[in-house]
Parts: structure tokens; sequence; C-alpha cells
């Protein structure tokens, strides 16, 4: 019996731990007897009793027994003999009794065994004729040495002379001495026992394994009920308000199939779920394709795991993942990777990964074999465990290797309710149980042997079961059936690994006693593991992990020959109907149960082992209906079941380390897909952002932690260390000058260029910089009249109706007020260093005075501060945020001057409360807001519109108010408390309309010291206003006629008070403003005239959802530099800056990313390039909130609130995802993609450049050439830009010698030159070869020849003959025989010349612009797929006749040029924006190389260009097919990859709806990222990384081909600047990339073409986008060719033939050479860069050197000039001093 059942007996409450038997230190409990009997009717024959020497002699004399106990021990003896139990005493276990320890010691001593021999033969004695098995001692592996000897000694002494006064009337007693009996925890021994338990002594064992231990299964079951049986409903429920362990494990779930989706991504194999749910065989046909979209969102569902503060995360891993086909040879590099990352980021974030190794989704690939029920799938398992163990156990320490074991036995191989829907419970289930097993135990194995030592984890198995009660405690056959029901759900696994290595006894006599009585229909057939596979499987688990959600009542019954668990364990199954149900039928809520299983399960199969419990699983589901988020139900669930593990735990000492909430989020769960729903945060799976918002369940677990349990926890707060006890207060300056001397900033920054202002600046903020988000009072606490709160302004206005459109308020807002557990939970999330936000004023003193205190108010404000400081969040407390108490309003507000010491008064209370822990203050916020809007204009609270004189007399008093509050901290608390106190200022960047103009200059100064200035001025300077603002004032008001200025003026005395009264600079800022002079309107008065200036928004940047409020990103660098000249380098604290989206926008908030992406950048700019002492950067805001004027109808928030919920739940934002990331790296530290690779190509590269003819040949109509498309085209008028064309373009084909000359200056080995069709066969075909024609590209060739260039051809560059146009061009199919015949005669008539051939430039232009668009020639709308379809064959013909007709001979290489952007998903966390990229990639670079490279066009085009057409009613698919013997010849017509490539994009989904063309199938939009440079060409933007990235993207898709790119390069539009630094940065960059791709990627890379050579004629866009190295000054007749700055790069890249390191020193390559001459010239003239010339002795540039000469010209011209007219001056002043002195004399005469 245990104490707790003695106790329980007794009617006292439960609790203790499990004595080894009854000891008759208590009265026999009434029970007994009824017990004895239902052991005997189970075939128990014997019963442990144990013997207490203590007890039984008190003295240690047999002469003085303690007769009461031997009594009782008489009539516990008797009433075994009575039911037919045969007792099995035990004399003593090891321990000395006290009365002879202090006589005698321990056994150490030799007279310890006199006294036992004694205490043996009193014994015998008096129950000598009540026993016939006697155990003398137990427990002896506690001694050693002599100890263990004289134990020994004592238990011989007793064994060999029995006593002769002991009569034995029954046969002779059997002795044993025992060893590690206590170990058992068995007190009797079942009728299948041949053996009394007697084990010897082992040492413990590192990995935790024992020697078998034969379990009486039904007593341990009969003990756990028993001890709990009689307990009643009170007992049981009593709640347990304790802590857990001070280590104990917090964790949540998830698993794989039900959360990741990305079905098929990364080459995912198919599962036996993606199976099931492509079968249609789960709820409304749902599956798993997208489940939660985890494979995605790693950072997402890190950021909830965050906030709920759990330690531990457990998930699983999809086999199918990492190993598509089950087995290694199929691994994917891409979902191991997946893995990589979650594990790091959740270590990163301080969560212990536990990872699962198989939760149920098999590869498909694997049950088509059979699945679990073939034996060779161990091998696999074991292999697939080996490689995860090997790739993630450096970082995951704890791994369960099967996850509910029972559940794939039973529903997916018995039932077939789950995948693989096998219904065979005769003989697969047990076949895969007996599979599963042996998988675990040989992974366990594995990790045990080559793991363990290295990596020090612990592998274990999550079983699942429920606890099983009797439906009739009264009837021992249901009392056994229960035990049944645990014995085939639990013990079935457990058994085997932890007790013995085989199945329960009473599973295997059921099954045989079965399969006996049904011989004709066989119910079950159990296998048998072998002796030595037995042996392998015991004892394989470190630790026992338990899921466990419900329990039933069991009852007995005959299960007949009906297979199933039910039928062959003659059990039924029942529910309490008080026990409250869930949304799925087998889960009902009985918390109680789980503390049972613990008991049991620590007794049954953890006695010996020692091993701990994990909770691995535990939650229930709720319908997919109602209020989701509101969850109380489950709340109620985990509360309890909570307390039963914590009670286990404390009252039953049961070993449980870990308790795990299933799951982290909702999911698909099987067959009930997602209509039952098991997560802590809910998933909106109607919404591809699949966006997860916390359930109060949540926030409900978090608090459970946070607690450690459910002891009312003082919360110990540690309070910040104290830094600045002395005053920190700026130094004064001098006031400023008009205009300031700040106006460097814009003589520095306006004059920058696009590139230079964009160009994306690498780097991190100082360790301790502070990150935070910012909230205020009004705007998210809600609770406007609760607690005792006074209305304030903001109260007040909002009530009246008409106040804002549609009349919203803040009486609820994100109800903060009673949600801050909430709150926490998004700093949590997002780990800022700082919490910005404001007191409410009337919640602390209702009518703004102290004498109204209100402590509820101050309650709340503790709660949060102390929250903060906990989660060490600095709290940045703002005094005052607009919401004035109403009560002092109504005495004029800040209008009055008496508020300065009414505010002080309320800001010495603050400092006194809260400063203790609060240690960064800021008294206003934005109180240039308050003065002009709330005083001014009269938009904002009090409303007031006295615009010429109320903004500036309450600006005064907020000024000296705010002087004041620094005073009172200065003096009574800063030294105490060390904090610090400034001001928090708006301010716009100000940028003149034209800043070459100094009146536009003074104006933007102006401006900001009217907006900045007037508050920074007077307490950053001098304590006055500035200058510019008192002189503009005061002439405005003298111009208006009164006497005195209406701007106020300071007494010295508050001069001095209010200079230096800030500890550092705090700015708030949004928006940059363009500003121009203007004089402005003398009434009526107002501070907006007074300033003389217009603003205007900065038109290039992005529009936000407020009006005027753009992005300008570039602002923010020049106002933080501005600040630092003008107020003297203070520290700056960011303390607002966010932006604003639309209701429409909630939680893909991509603009807000680019913004915080563009803005924080230009704040690190300011900090590390321009020296700006940047502290921190506050985002604005934590959530959206009540935005002021907007309302709810935009949103600054890095959360989504639901206004429309009365829950008001917060959902992450993308932007939040991406601010932790900013802080977590503390910045924009250079990403790999961005690091230069020093290295070189391979000694064969090929350096090209390019051109095409029409581009630049001109001549259009010379000699013989007929007309082409382009010809027609640019004559067509709004066809072209400008109106330009290419009738002379850039005259090469009357300038041969040129193009070659700087061919040669830019060192190419090669020259990429198109032929121009119409040239060469004037009416497309081969009846007329126009020798002219042809004669210009043999003149080209030799001049190529003798300037060793080799040629590279392009046959086709999209000027097709005209006349072949006029019979359908490329819609018609004769074009590929056309073709042919043209490829045949270059092919023959310059083939022996030229060994590199292209057969078609970026047909994808040809098709979809010239034949899909029409924005190209011939300007064909909508029959891009078959021109596209001949364009496809035409290469396949070009290619075969070559390699049929020519190769041979000739032995060149030929292929064709395949244009295409990189494409990376906007959102890179959604999988619709991934599969958008994906199409955009197979519609363009897929559409035709997949047929030249791999056969056929790309599978996703097909499909889906079929299934629309389809829809559409066509008869077949608009996409033409290719026949078989089409596809064979097409495929492999390529000799190399040719590829041209520019940019990249970003992809999302488009719907167009039924349109039936190119876009709408592909259905897909593009954008870009910010801060992309742009260029000279609209959709081309700077994205080096791409380059990169496609590449690999050709290696992999097509296997690594050889690859030529064939054209890269830039444009610029606008003024010409031979300077072009982005084109040297863009080469620098892209081709850096493409070494990337050679070196580090293994693409075959074969060589590189710059485009364009020079510039040309850009079709379309005519001569306004300019591409070349080389300028062409179309104003000058002979079209020079001028070598840009990019030229003398390029040049310097192809002669060291890549990046030198120079860190190894000076590479010789970079010194330049001289261009090679006919003939040697020996000089020691030094030698000049490509681009420079000698001109008097100075290296100039040729376009330097010729301006040089103008300007020498000029100056000659000028100084002849001069000359003549100083000689004229000299005569003429000569004349005129001569009139004056006769003058002279006739005045003195007079």
């Amino acid at each position: 019996m245990t104490n707790e059942q003695v106790k329980s007996l007794n009617g006292k409450p439960p609790g203790g731990t499990l004595l080894d038997a009854f000891d008759c230190s208590h009265p026999i409990p009434p029970g007994s007897r009824q017990y004895f009997e239902y052991l005997h009717s189970r075939g128990v024959t014997h019963f442990k009793v144990p013997l207490s020497w203590a007890q039984l002699l008190p003295t240690g004399l047999p002469s003085q027994p303690q007769r009461a106990v031997v009594t009782c021990y008489q009539t516990l003896l008797g009433q075994l003999l009575e039911v037919g139990l045969q007792p099995l005493v035990v004399l003593h276990g090891s321990t000395v009794p006290e009365v002879l320890r202090s006589k005698y010691g321990g056994w150490e001593n030799q007279g310890l065994v006199d006294m036992f021999q004694q205490y043996a033969e009193f014994v015998f004695e008096e129950f000598g004729e009540l026993g016939d098995s006697w155990v003398t001692l137990s427990g002896l592996d506690e001694l050693k040495g002599a100890e263990l000897q004289n134990a020994l000694d004592a238990h011989t002494t007793v064994y060999r002379p029995l006593p002769p006064a002991v009569s034995w009337e029954s046969p002779m007693p059997r002795i044993f001495v025992g060893f590690l009996l206590k170990y058992s925890h068995l007190n009797s021994f079942s009728t299948h026992f041949s053996l009394y338990l007697i084990q010897p002594h082992q040492s413990d064992d590192t990995n935790k394994r024992n020697e078998p231990l034969t379990s009486s299964c039904s007593m341990t079951y009969y003990k756990t009920w028993s001890n709990f049986a009689t307990m009643t409903s009170s007992e049981r429920d009593a709640f347990l308000n304790d802590s857990f362990p001070a280590d104990f494990q917090w964790a949540t779930s998830s698993e794989s199939f039900k959360v990741e989706g990305g079905w098929s991504e990364g080459g995912k194999g198919e599962t036996i779920w993606d199976h099931f749910g492509h079968q249609g065989l789960a709820f409304e046909n749902q599956t798993a394709d997208l489940a939660c979209d985890s494979f995605h969102k790693v950072d997402y569902d890190v950021y909830l795991l965050r906030g709920l503060h759990v330690n531990t995360y457990q998930f699983s891993i999809s086999w199918a993942r990492i190993f598509p086909s089950g087995h290694r040879g199929s691994q994917s590099e891409k979902g191991a990777l997946y893995y990589d990352k979650l594990i790091n980021a959740l270590i990163e974030s301080g969560i212990q990964p536990v990872a699962t190794l198989y939760h149920w989704d098999l590869p498909q690939a694997l049950q088509n074999y059979g699945g679990w029920t073939n034996t060779s799938i161990v091998e696999a398992f074991k292999d697939y465990a080996d490689f995860c163990f090997s790739r993630f156990g450096d970082r995951v320490k704890t791994w369960n290797t099967f996850s509910s074991p029972w559940v794939v036995s039973h529903a997916g191989y018995g039932t077939g309710e789950h995948a693989p829907g096998i219904k065979d419970y005769v003989v697969a289930s047990y076949q895969v149980t007996h599979n599963m097993l042996k998988s675990h135990a040989e992974a366990w194995h594995v990790y045990n042997d080559k793991y363990r030592m290295k990596q020090g984890g612990k592998v274990g198995i999550a079983l699942n079961s429920d606890w099983a009660e009797p439906m009739n405690a009264s009837r021992p056959e249901d009392i056994a059936a229960a035990d049944r029901y645990l014995q085939f759900m639990l013990g079935w696994f457990a058994h085997p690994i932890f007790v013995d290595g085989d199945y329960p006894a009473t599973l295997k006599t059921q099954i045989e006693e079965k399969r006996r009585v049904c011989p004709s229909s066989e119910p079950a057939r159990l296998p048998v593991f072998t002796p030595e596979e037995r042996k392998r499987i015991h004892g394989t688990a470190d630790f026992l992990g338990l899921n466990h959600y419900t329990s039933r009542l069991v009852s007995n019954s005959n299960g007949g020959c009906t297979p199933g668990p039910q039928g062959v364990g003659d059990f039924q199954t029942h529910v309490d109907p008080s026990w409250s149900s869930t949304a799925s039928d087998w889960i009902y809520s009985a918390p109680w149960g789980l503390r049972r299983l613990l008991n049991y399960i620590s007794t049954e199969y953890l006695n010996v082992s020692k091993v701990p419990i994990h909770i691995t699983g535990n939650g229930m589901p709720t319908e997919y209906s109602g209020n989701t988020l509101s969850d109380t139900s489950r709340i109620e669930y985990m509360r309890s079941y909570i307390n039963e593990a914590l009670k286990a735990i404390h009252w039953d000492g049961v070993n449980v380390q870990r308790y795990t909430v299933q799951s982290l989020m909702d999911g698909f769960e099987g067959p009930q897909g997602y209509n039952e729903r098991f997560g802590l945060h809910h998933v909106n799976f109607d919404l591809p952002d699949r966006p997860r918002t916390p359930k109060q369940s949540a926030y409900f677990y978090s608090q459970v932690i946070e607690k450690n349990g459910f002891a009312s926890k003082n919360q110990v707060i540690y309070a910040p260390e104290l830094k600045n006890m002395k005053s920190n207060k700026v130094p004064p300056m001098p006031p400023s000058t008009v205009p300031s001397q700040a106006k460097d900033v814009w003589r520095k920054f306006s004059s920058q260029t696009n590139f230079q202002r964009k160009l994306y600046h690498y780097g991190t903020f100082p360790q301790g910089f502070s990150w935070g988000v910012s909230s205020s009072a009004y705007q998210i606490e809600g609770g406007w009249n609760a607690d005792g709160k006074g209305p304030s302004v903001w109260d007040t206005f909002t009530q009246k109706p008409g106040s804002i459109p549609g009349n919203p308020n803040g009486n609820v807002a994100c109800d903060s007020y009673h949600r801050l557990d909430e709150d926490f939970y998004m700093l949590r999330a997002l780990r800022v260093k700082s919490y910005r936000f404001s007191l409410s004023w009337s919640r602390i003193f209702p009518d703004g005075r102290r004498s109204s205190l209100n402590q509820k108010g101050v309650d709340y404000y503790n709660r949060l501060i102390d929250g903060l400081v906990a989660h060490n969040i600095t709290p940045m407390v703002t005094l005052y945020h607009w919401d004035l108490p109403q009560a002092l309003q109504n005495l004029s507000g800040w209008d009055n001057v008496d508020m300065i010491d009414i505010f002080n008064d309320f800001c010495d209370f603050c400092f006194a409360t809260f400063g203790d822990r609060v240690k960064f203050w800021m008294t206003f916020n934005q109180p240039q807001t308050i003065a002009w809007s709330g005083y001014g204009l009269g938009q904002i609270p009090p409303n007031i519109k006295n615009p010429g004189i109320a903004p500036y007399r309450v600006a005064h008093n907020l000024i000296k108010a705010h002087a004041k509050a620094y005073h009172t901290y200065d003096d009574k608390y800063r030294k105490a408390q060390g904090g610090l106190v400034s001001i928090a200022l708006n301010a716009d960047w100000i940028e003149p309309k034209d800043v070459n103009v100094p009146r536009e200059v003074m104006a933007a100064d102006r401006a900001l010291q009217f907006q900045l200035g007037w508050f920074a001025h007077p307490i950053f300077k001098n304590g006055d206003y500035p200058d510019a603002m008192k002189w503009q004032v005061g002439n405005k008001s003298e111009l208006q006629g009164l006497s005195e200025s209406r701007l106020p003026s300071f007494t010295e005395e508050e001069k001095s008070f209010i200079k230096g009264t800030a500890d550092m600079f705090g700015v708030n800022h949004y928006t940059t403003k363009i500003v121009s002079h203007v004089t402005a309107q003398l009434t009526p008065q107002s501070y907006q005239y007074d300033k003389d200036l217009s603003e205007a928004e900065e038109g290039d940047s992005p529009t936000t959802a407020i009006s005027n409020q753009r992005a300008v990103a570039w602002g923010l660098r020049r106002l933080l530099n501005w600040i630092k000249v003008e107020y003297g380098d203070p520290e700056i604290y960011i303390t607002e800056n966010g932006v604003a989206t639309d209701t429409k926008t909630t939680v893909d908030d991509t603009d807000r990313v680019f913004y915080y992406k563009t803005y924080v950048d230009e704040a690190l700019k300011a900090h590390n390039l321009d020296g700006v002492k940047v502290k921190g950067y506050t985002a604005t805001s934590l959530m959206d909130s009540f935005e002021w004027l907007n309302g709810y109808k935009v949103g600054f928030g890095l959360h989504h609130v639901d206004f429309a919920n009365p829950n008001r739940p917060r959902t992450p934002k993308r932007s939040a995802h991406y601010y932790y990331q900013v802080m977590r790296d503390n910045g924009f530290p250079l990403p790999d993609d961005e690091k230069t690779l020093y290295g070189q190509f391979p000694k064969t590269f090929k350096w090209s450049t390019a051109s095409a003819a029409y581009q630049i040949e001109g001549s259009w109509r010379a000699h013989g050439k007929g007309l082409s498309i382009w010809d027609k085209f640019a004559h067509t008028p709004l066809r072209v830009s400008n109106s330009d064309n290419a009738d002379i373009a850039c005259d090469s084909y009357n300038k041969i010698d040129k193009d070659v000359e700087v061919l040669k200056r830019l060192k190419v080995s090669h020259y990429r030159f198109s032929v121009s069709w119409p040239r060469v066969l004037p009416d497309g075909t081969n009846n007329h070869i126009n020798e002219a024609g042809l004669n210009y590209y043999h003149r080209l060739l030799d001049a190529l020849e003798a300037a060793n260039i080799q040629p590279q051809v392009t046959l086709y560059h999209w000027d097709l003959p005209l006349a072949l146009q006029k019979v359908g061009g490329w819609e018609n199919e004769t074009i590929v025989h056309r073709f042919r015949d043209y490829a045949d005669v270059l092919f023959s008539r310059l083939g022996s010349r030229v060994k590199f051939w292209i057969t078609l430039n970026e047909p994808y232009i040809v098709a979809n612009l010239g034949y899909g668009y029409g924005t190209f020639a011939p300007g064909i709308v909508g029959k891009q797929y078959i021109a596209a379809h001949n364009l496809i064959k035409a290469h396949a013909e070009a290619w075969h006749l070559y390699n049929d007709k020519y190769r041979a001979t000739q032995g060149g290489l030929i292929s064709i040029t395949i244009n295409s952007d990189w494409v990376e998903p906007r959102s890179p966390y959604k999988q619709e924006d991934v599969d958008a990229a994906k199409r955009y990639l197979q519609f363009f670079i897929g559409w035709f190389a997949h047929p030249i490279f791999n056969g056929d066009y790309p599978h996703l085009m097909k499909t889906i260009i079929r299934k629309r057409s389809l829809a559409a009613g066509l008869p077949k698919s608009r996409l033409p097919e290719f026949t078989p013997e089409e596809i064979k010849r097409i495929n492999g017509t390529h000799d190399y990859f040719g590829f041209n490539h520019y940019t990249t994009v970003l992809s999302f989904p488009v719907d167009l709806g039924n349109q039936q063309d190119y876009e709408g199938d592909r259905g897909t939009g593009t954008t870009h990222d910010r801060t992309w440079i742009e260029s000279g060409s609209f959709w081309l933007k700077i994205t080096p990384f791409g380059f990169r990235k496609i590449l690999k993207f050709i290696k992999d898709e097509y296997g690594n081909p050889p690859v030529y790119v064939t054209e890269n390069g830039i444009s610029e539009r606008g003024a010409v600047d031979l300077n072009d630094i982005h084109r040297t940065h863009y080469y620098e960059n892209y081709i850096n990339q493409a070494l990337k791709a050679h070196v580090l990627d293994g693409v075959d890379l074969r060589g590189y073409t710059a485009w364009s050579l020079m510039d040309n004629f850009e079709w379309a866009a005519g001569y306004s986008e300019r591409f070349g190295l080389f300028f062409v000054n179309r104003s000058n007749p002979t079209l020079p060719r001028i070598p840009k700055n990019s030229a003398s790069r390029y040049a310097s890249i192809i002669t060291c033939n890549g990046f030198p390191d120079p860190a190894l020193g000076p590479h010789e390559c970079l010194n330049p050479e001289p261009e090679a001459t006919s003939t040697p010239i020996v000089t020691t003239a030094p030698v000049l860069p490509l681009n420079m010339v000698d001109f008097l002795g100075l290296e100039l540039s040729p376009q330097d050197a010729e301006v040089a000469l103008y300007v020498i010209f000029a100056f000659l011209l000028t100084s002849v000039l001069g000359i003549v007219f100083v000689v004229y001056r000299l005569l003429n002043t000569k004349k005129k001093l001569k009139r004056a002195a006769v003058e002279s004399v006739k005045m003195e005469r007079m």
C-alpha cells in the first residue's frame, strides 16, 4: 500500500511520495482485504511485506518489542493467508535504525551483525508460521567494502543455523538476500513469474540502459488507480498555486506537414499526406500544399515564439524534404537549408530546438514499396536519422525519433483514417509497430555510437496515451480492462523500450488467446522479436516523451474475433458526460487523468532507468467558427492540465522536465483539414499571407511561463544603472546667423547625383545603439473613462460628432489599458531595447492637479514600467503627448502662463514616482504641432484658431514649462536617479527649390528655423529665438501696424534659465519639403505668412497614405547633418520615424519595409560617413492606433490591429519582422552578395563588347540594302521617342576603322556584332545576294582580324526584311526556311572567318514586344506565341544546317542568345509571390530555353495556358504544340548558352481574369526595391546579385552548359557626363558576380560581353537612352566616339582578367600600357591611361584637352581684345583729363 492510499482511506488530502509498501506505522486500512482479494482474483500468488526493524524493536532489544506493531503485522500476514496470498517477508532494508546507529554506527561495525541475528530470531519466532518466503536484507547496493561484507555476514548467520526455537510446521522456508529490491517497487508477483526477482548489482550506464526487469503490469495500474480512486472531486481538482522547478522547460510545437506548406519547394518529395490531400480525402478537399507557409516564414514563426517567451520549440523534420525519395541518394540541400535556417533562428532567439525525426509524413516513394510494413524501411530510417544527427546535431540537443507512433499504426495502417489509408488491423498495424520500434532503436544506437560523445544530446521517443479509468470502479473486470487499454496503447511501444525489449505480456497473452479462439478468422498477428532484437531495443531512450490529450472510461467486454484494439483487447471506451467536449470527437477535457498517467508511467516504465518524462504534446482543438481569438476553453484546458503536471511533480515526485503546448499555431489537421484548430495563434487560411494572430491562450501561456507556474510572483525589478548623475546640459552657443552656418549642408549634399544619393551604405551602428518603438497614451490606451481617469481635450474633441469624418475616437483604441500583456508580447517578439510611450496626464491627475491623484492610473503605469524593465526594455517616457486634461484647457490651457507651474508639478510627481526605473524623459512631443495646429490653425484640440498670435504665446509657455521641468529634475532627482531629460521636436527636411539661388537657400534655412529652430534655438543655443525668426515676425508686425512684435521676448534671466535645458536632441522626422521664397501676404496675421516661403512636395519620391508626407529618405541624412552643424554636434535620438499605409494594407506592408530600409540607412550614413552622433532610432509605431485627425483610416504600426474586433487582436506585419532583423544586425552589415571576390577568370575567358546592325550601321538605303521592319517602324509617327530613327545611327557602315580603333582601346579579345539580313538579302530570300552588303562585313572582319579581335556574329538582331513581314513575318511558318537559307548564305560566305555564331538575339523581345505588345517592330499585337514557335524552329534549323554542313570544315560554335531578368518574390515570405517568381522565369527564360535545352515548352507554361484557354471556351491551348518529331529536332540545338542579362525585378501575383494573352497567362506583376539604383531605362535597376543567381539557375535548370554572357550593361539619359560612375559601378559589380558564379557556384562561364560599345539607336527609346562605353557626339557631324570613364575601368578588368586582390599589393595588370604600334618606340615618357592624352605636359582626357584648347584660344582672343580696349581707354582718358584741366581753369577764373 502507499501512504497516499492510507491517507486517502483516512479521509486526508492526497499527496506525498510512494512508499515501497505498508509498514504498520498506521492502522491497517479498512479496504486492505478487498485489495488482497482483487489481487488473488487476478492470479497473484505472493505479496511483499517489508518489516520495520525500527518499529518492531524501538530500543533495538528483542525483549522490548512494540506489541501494537507486532499485532499489526500478524494481522496483515493473516489477512494475506486468508485470501490465499503467500507473504514474501523482508526482514530489513539496509539503513541501520537510529537507536542502533547511535551505538554501533553503520554496517562497518561487526557488532551490528549480532544485533541483526537477534532481530531475525525475534522475527522468526513471532511470524515464522505466517510466511514461507523470506528476504533477509534488501537494497545492499548502497553499501560498499566492509559495510557490504558485514551485511552479507549477517545474512549468512541468519540463513545457515535456523533458530532452534522456531518450529516450522510448514515446508522449509526459502530465505534470500535481496540486492536492489527497493528499485523494483513491487509488492506482488503475478502468476506468469517462475522466479523471484533477485537483481544483481550493476553500475549506472551513461546511456541509461538497464538489464531486463520484469514488471507486474496489472499491479502497477491497480496501484496507481487505487491511489487516486477514493479522492473526492474537490480533492482531485484542488488547484496548486506553486512554481515549477527553476530549470523547467516550457515549449510549444508544430509538425512539418501541418504547417510548412511548400509541398514541392526545393525539390521536396511527395509525402503520404500530400498524396492523401490530393486524393480529396481531407475535409472539404483541403490540402497541406500551403498550410501555414512556414517553409517561407521561419522569421514569422520564431517571432511568435519570442513573444510567447518559450525556451524550447519542438518541430518535426519532413523526411521527404530532406530525402525526397526517402533515401540518401536523393538528398535535397534546399530542404536541409530550411531546417538550418529554422534551427539557427531559434538559437539566435535563445530558444532550444527539439527535433522530431518522424511525425507521420512518410515519403510517398517509400509507401509505394509498403511503407512501414516493409522491413527495409528500418535501414532507410536509420540512414535518414544519421543524416539529421550529422547535419543538425551540433545545435539540436534533444531528439524525438517518433511522435505518436501509435497513431501511425492504428489510424494509418489499421483503421485507414489517416494517411496512407491502409485498413489492415490484422497484420499491417502490428508489423508497422514492429518496424517502427526497430527503426527507433537503430536511430538511438546511431546517435549513441557516433554522435553522443561529441554532441552531448539526448534521444527519446514521444508516445501518445490517454489515461484509462475503469467504467465501474467496483468491478475488477473493468479495472483489468482499463489496464489492457493502456497496454494496447502505451505499453505496445513503451514496454519494449523501457521494460524488457518485448511487448507487454498482457498484449501477447490477449492476442494468443484470440488466435486460439478464432482459428478461422485471425484477428491479429503479432510479430516476434528475436533475443538479439529485444536486447537491441530495450533501454533505447534517454527520456520518455508523452503526448496526452484526454482520458477514457473503459469497461470490460467480449470483443469476439473483431480486429482492432477493442476487439482483441476485450474492452470498450466511454466518456463521462460531465467532461468538457472540444472540436474533436476524441478529445474531452479530463485534466486529472494527466497526473494519474504520469504516476503510472513513472512506476511502470521508469522505476529502474530513472529517465525523465517530457510532456511533448498537450492541447485541444477549437472549431473554425465564432470568436476564434477568444479561446477561453483552451485557456481553461491548459490551466488545468498544466496544474496537474505541477501536482505530479510536487505531490507525487514524478520527474517531469518539460511541458509542450500543441500547438504554436493552427495548421492542417489531417482528415479534419483546417476545420479543427489547435493553435495558440490563429492563422487566417483565407489570406495568402497566412497571418498569425495571438489568441488569448497565447497570452495566458506566456503569463504562466513568466511566472514559471502559478505562484503569485513578486516581480523583482532591477533599476537601470545610474549613468547621468551630473547635469548633461548642452553648452550654450552663439545665436544662428542668417542664413545659418548649416547652409553648408545644402552645399555638401544638394549637388549629389541620383547615383550618389541612392548608393546603399552597408555598415552597423555602434554597440549600445538604442533601437526602439513608440506609441502615445491617447492613441493606444483606451479606457477613456476607466478607473477614475479624467477627460482630456482629445476626449472632448472626439466625443463631439463631426469633429473627425466617421466620428472615430480613442475611447477604446487598442485597449492597451486592459491589454498590457499583449503589448509586452509584441515588444518581447520585436526585442527592442527601448519603448517610447507617453503618460496620460488626466489618468494620473484627472483634473490636471496633484490633489486629484488617481492611484489606479499610477498603478497602470507602474505595471507598464515594471514589465518593461523586467524584460530589459528601457522605458522612454513622454510627459506630454497632446492629451491635456480638459479641466486645464478650461483655464485656457497652454495659452495660460500658469500652466508652467501646473505642468512642473505633474512632472515633479512623475519623476518622484517613476524615476527610479525611468531614465529617459521627454517633456513634450512636437511642441510646434501643439502651438501651430492646436492654437493657430485650430485643427487639433483645443481647436483654437488664432494663427498670428496664439501660436507664439503658447510656444513661449511650452518652452518655459520645459525648462522648469528640466531644472526640477536636475535639482531634485538627477543625483539620485541618473536619468536624461530632453524634448522631442519635429522637423521636416527642407530642400531649396534651386540650391544655386542664395535667396532660395535662405528660404529653406528660414523654414527650418521657423519649424525646428523655434524651440531648438532657445534650448540648444542661447535661450532665445533664432534671429531669422525674430527678424521676420518683427518686421511683419511693424508692417502690420503693430507697436511690438507678435513674437514674445524672453528676459535675460529667462534666456539663462532656458538655454542648455536638454541632455540630448530628440527629433521626430517623416518627410521632406521643397521650399521657395515668396513675399507672403500681411493679412491675416499668421505664423504661416510670417515665413515668406511656399512649400511643395518632393515630387520624385513615393507617396504615402497621408497627403504631403512623401517618403523622401535622403532628407533624414541632411536633417541630421543640419542639426549637427546648427546645434553644436549634440547626441541625437530619432524619437519618431515611420510611414502611414491605408486600411487596405494589413500585414503585407512592403512599402513600410522599403521606408525603414531606406530611412534607417540614411541615419546610418549620417553616423558612419558624416560623424553625426546618432544614438538611437525609434520606429513609429508599435501598432496601428488612433491616428489623430485620420482616425483609423491609416496605420503606422508594425502590428496590425483589427479595430472591428472587440479583442483588438494584434498581428505582426512584414515590417515587424524586417525591423527585428535590422535591430538584430544593428544596422546593415555587408551581405555576402555585396562582398567583392578577388580572383581571375580562366585564361581562355573571352572578353567582348557588342553592337547590333540596325543600332549602329546607318546607311539605311545604301548600296542595295533592303528595307527592314525597323526602317518602317522608325518612320512611323509616335513609334519611337523624339521621332528618332537609325537612318545614320553611328554611321558604322562608313566608320569601320573608328569602331575597331575603340575596340582596341578596350583590350577586348572578341567583338559581337550582327549582320543586317536586308543588307545581305534585300528581299529576305536568297534569290538575290547583295554583294555590296556582304563586302561591308568582309571589310569589318578584315579590320578585326588585323586587330587580333575575334568576331562573334549574330544572324538576327531584330531587323527582319520588310518584304518577309509583308507575308506574315515570324507568324508565317515559311520564315523557318527563309531563315535557314539566310543562315546558309552567311555560313558559306563568312564561316571560314567566323567561329562563333548566334542564331537569334533575344527571341523573347522579338515575340513579345514585336508580336505581342506591339511596342517594337513590326508592331503586331497578340501573336507572340506563334511568333515564338517559329523563332524556335528557325533557330533549330539553322543549328542543324551548321552542324550537318559546316561544322566539320569550319569548326565553329553556334547557339542562341536568350535574355532574362532575375526575379525575386516581392515578399520572400509568401508562397504566392514565390510562385509568381517561378512563373515569371518560366514564361521568360524558360519559354525559349526549355525547348532548346530540355525539350518542349516548360510544363508550367503549357499547363497554365491550356487550362486558361479551355476555361475561355477555346477548343485547344493558345500555345502551339510541337510534334514529337519537332521536339526531338529542337532539343539539344546548342553548343553553349548565350545569355543577355541586365536587371532584377520583384514579382507578385496578378489576376487579370479571363484576359486571354501572355500577361493574363503569366499572372505576374513586377515592381522593384526602392534601394535599387535607377538607370536611364525605366525597367533597368542596378541589381548585381541577380546576375549570379540567374547564372546559377541556368546551371541547375539546363545541365550546366557553357555560358557566354552576350550582353550586360546599363543606360543613362539626360545631360552627358563622361564620368559615368554608375556604369563603372555596374560593370565592377556585375562582372564580380559573374566571377562568383564561376568560382563559387561552378557555373561554366566562358565569356562576358559588355553592352554596348558605344551609344546608339536604342530601339523605341531612340537616342534618349545611352548604353555605350563610348559617347557618340551626335551634334558633331563626324560622330566622334569619345571614351567614358567606364571604358577605362572595363579595359583594366579585361587586362587583369578579373579582380586582383589588393591585399597582395599592386598588380602589374593595373599599370597602364602604351598602345601597340607598328614600329617599336623606345621612350622615357610616362605611359598614359587609355583615355588620357598629353596636353602641354598635363595628362588630360581627350574631351578635356579639347575644352582646354578652346579655353586657351578664348583667352588669347580675349587678351588681344583686352589690349585693344586698354589702349582705347588710355587714349580716351587722356582726352578727358585734358578737357577737365581746361574746365578747372575756367572755374578758377569764375
